[in-house]
């Protein structure tokens, strides 16, 4: 600091004999400084220094100009440390921009190991570095990106994180925002992202017990926005678990593991008697009286089942979205657990048909459709 404000009056002084020249601020007066000072001294503290420095050189004026050259002094003293100030100010902006945009990719970084579900001891400690408080509940929220450029989509989500939740980290995927959020009630908090976000569907995925099981809740969350087209009218945001049968649609095993434990065991886990209902209420339109029929028992056996569903399993047959929900954990249940992808067998082909002399086979007649 020392070396500092001896080349801050050294600098002074040259620019006093030559004022119409002009002068570096920045680099005469710093440059002495090692690079990492703006890591070790606030902005606040160096300007403390600066006003000191200047301070000191103020009580000196008596002493070295005449009383007539003391105001013109005193007003270049003052000019000059204006100066010193804005100096100090632009170095400790631009080590704040090289820092936020090494934040930002260290940031981009952290959110695709756990995407990618890589922890390891040296992704805690940038996790740590960027300001994750503590170990927590998670989940990851998943929604298109905002309009304006990637910096003003990552800033504008940031402010609402910062609103909402204890910790997040963001990370920008083409044209979808990941938001990895912990906070005591994280789902909530994941919510409340949601104006912040472009148009389109908003999913939040599982919830998990730390930052070591993120991929998880960003596996699902990634599976429920492919298939969130395929309910128009979900909520906004939607839970990965309330799109289960849109995520076994696209092939998600996982989910088609989770709606079988979720419906079709406990469903079968107390007797037969349940999944016939269901089975049988759906087959018949949902109707109660052709279900008792067909069941050979009362209506109101039918209605004290459809309860028990209900209980069981959560989601209730005689609304049409849970019917639905239901209908398909049903037929997964009723596939083998664990299915086969060997490609099944090329057709056969008839003798003769465009394999000797290469020509294509003929189409089928209209008839023949």
């Amino acid at each position: 600091m020392g070396l500092v404000a001896q080349g801050g009056i050294a600098a002074f002084i040259t620019w006093y004999r030559a004022p119409e020249q002009g002068r570096a601020i920045t680099s005469e007066v710093f440059g002495s400084a090692p690079r990492g000072l703006a890591r070790v001294v606030s902005l606040h503290q160096t300007l403390q220094i600066v006003r000191t420095v200047v301070e000191a050189v103020e009580s000196k004026v008596p002493d070295v100009a005449t009383p007539a050259r003391r105001p013109a002094l005193t007003e270049a003293v003052l000019r000059y440390s204006r100066e010193v100030a804005f100096g100090a100010a632009d170095v400790y902006a631009r080590a704040a921009e090289q820092r936020g945009a090494w934040d930002a990719r260290l940031e981009a970084l952290v959110v695709d190991a756990l995407v990618r579900g890589e922890a390891s001891e040296s992704l805690s400690g940038r996790v740590t570095a960027l300001g994750w408080h503590r170990e927590q509940e998670v989940v990851v929220v998943v929604g298109p990106r905002p309009a304006g450029t990637p910096e003003q989509a990552v800033s504008g989500v940031r402010r609402a994180a910062r609103a909402v939740a204890d910790d997040a980290l963001i990370g920008l995927q083409g044209d979808q925002l990941l938001v990895v959020v912990g906070a005591g009630d994280p789902r909530a908090a994941a919510a409340g992202l949601v104006d912040s976000l472009g148009e389109g569907p908003v999913v939040i995925g599982d919830l998990v017990p730390g930052l070591a099981h993120a991929s998880r809740s960003a596996r699902t969350a990634l599976s429920g926005l492919a298939a969130a087209r395929a309910w128009p009218g979900a909520p906004r945001p939607v839970a990965a678990v309330d799109l289960l049968p849109e995520r076994v649609l696209t092939g998600d095993l996982a989910a088609r593991a989770a709606l079988r434990e979720l419906v079709f065991v406990p469903l079968s886990a107390p007797g037969p008697a349940l999944l016939e209902t269901v089975r049988a209420y759906l087959e018949n339109g949902r109707a109660l009286e052709s279900t008792a029929r067909a069941l050979f028992v009362h209506p109101n056996t039918v209605r004290y089942r459809l309860r028990r569903v209900t209980e069981v399993t959560g989601w209730d047959p005689t609304v049409a979205r849970d019917a639905f929900v239901l209908q398909v954990g049903i037929a997964v249940g009723a596939l083998p657990e664990h299915p086969s992808h060997e490609a099944p067998p090329a057709p056969a082909v008839a003798p003769g048909a465009g394999l000797v002399t290469g020509e294509e086979p003929a189409p089928p007649s209209p008839r023949r459709l």
